[in-house]
């Protein structure tokens, strides 16, 4: 006899519909305050920590060659300060408390996106079993570590500007990259990735359940590909922009009340397709009433009486 194959387990059946709501309400205040104050303090702390440092010159004309430093060394000359030298010195120069403020907002708002990307998790999942919980860890561990990544690199690199005494290009790159500047960087990319894939997945999944809109969907899965390529929104406005709606959304407040059905009912509410649609569309409004009739064409009025009797007198007259 052949050995008999492991069956697949069947799906597990959605959570209760009312355990659900109860869960929900408990949490939607707590998690729409996460995220306004995350989208808040995403954009504030990106306008404090590049404040009064975002237009560095250039320094064209502080640019030391190879050829022209090795001449340097030859003749037992100290190299001049290059150009990322004098650029180092033009950050110190500017540099202030309000830079390390806005550094450490960002990094907090990056943390509360925790609360966010949790309670949107449990919901979706709520009416989603097989949605895997490979999202979740791959959020929390995201949040941790952009945040923290965040502060670490940037206020480092603050601490080595300061501490910059003058010098040439090298020793001015020295300043800017020491140790801790580097293990920031490598937390920061990988939390990147992680609130990527993140946003993308929760994105997708709650759009299917019915939980976001076609549109706030999509454009969750666009935030989280912000986070791997930031060159996209490096100040982090669409990201704030989604987070400050989707609060609205929590708390089930929207324009015109129009809630999308699923947060209502506790269970999955897919939006129908774009065919289905108009197909409902073209049900609710009935069939085209029948044309009216063209008037019929007007028959020529007979003449009056009078008119006919006189007609008969002259008819009488000529037969005479």
């Amino acid at each position: 006899m052949s050995p008999k194959l492991p069956q697949k387990q069947p799906p597990k059946p959605p959570q209760d519909p009312q355990i659900t709501l109860a869960w929900e309400a408990a949490n939607r205040k707590r998690a729409a305050i996460c995220a306004w104050v995350a989208a808040g303090l995403t954009i504030v702390g990106s306008l404090l920590a590049s404040m009064g440092t975002s237009s560095v010159p250039t320094f064209n004309n502080s640019v030391v060659t190879g050829p022209a430093a090795m001449n340097d060394l030859l003749a037992g000359q100290p190299i001049p300060p290059g150009r990322t030298a004098m650029q180092v010195l033009w950050f110190q120069d500017h540099l202030s408390p309000v830079n390390y403020v806005g550094t450490v907002l960002a990094g907090i708002a990056a943390l509360l996106l925790f609360g966010v990307i949790v309670f949107l998790f449990k919901a979706t999942r709520a009416r989603n079993p097989g949605f895997g919980q490979a999202t979740l860890i791959a959020g929390a561990f995201g949040a941790v570590a952009f945040g923290v990544g965040t502060m670490v690199a940037q206020l480092s690199s603050f601490i080595g500007i300061s501490g910059f005494s003058g010098g040439n290009n090298l020793q001015a790159s020295e300043a800017l990259t020491g140790g801790p500047v580097y293990a920031g960087q490598i937390l920061l990319t990988l939390g990147s990735f992680g609130l990527g894939f993140a946003f993308v997945m929760i994105g997708l999944n709650a759009m299917r359940v019915g939980l976001l809109t076609r549109f706030m969907g999509i454009l969750a899965m666009i935030v989280g590909a912000t986070f791997i390529i930031p060159q996209v929104d490096p100040q982090g406005v669409l990201r704030s922009f989604w987070l400050a709606v989707v609060a609205f959304v929590f708390i089930l407040r929207w324009p015109g009340n129009k809630i999308p059905p699923a947060w209502l009912s506790g269970k999955a509410e897919p939006w129908p397709s774009l065919a289905a649609g108009r197909a409902e569309k073209s049900d609710a409004s009935g069939p085209d009433s029948a044309p009216e009739p063209a008037p019929a064409p007007s028959l020529p009025q007979s003449s009056s009486n009078g008119d006919a009797a006189d007609d008969l007198r002259k008819k009488r007259k000529r037969k005479k």
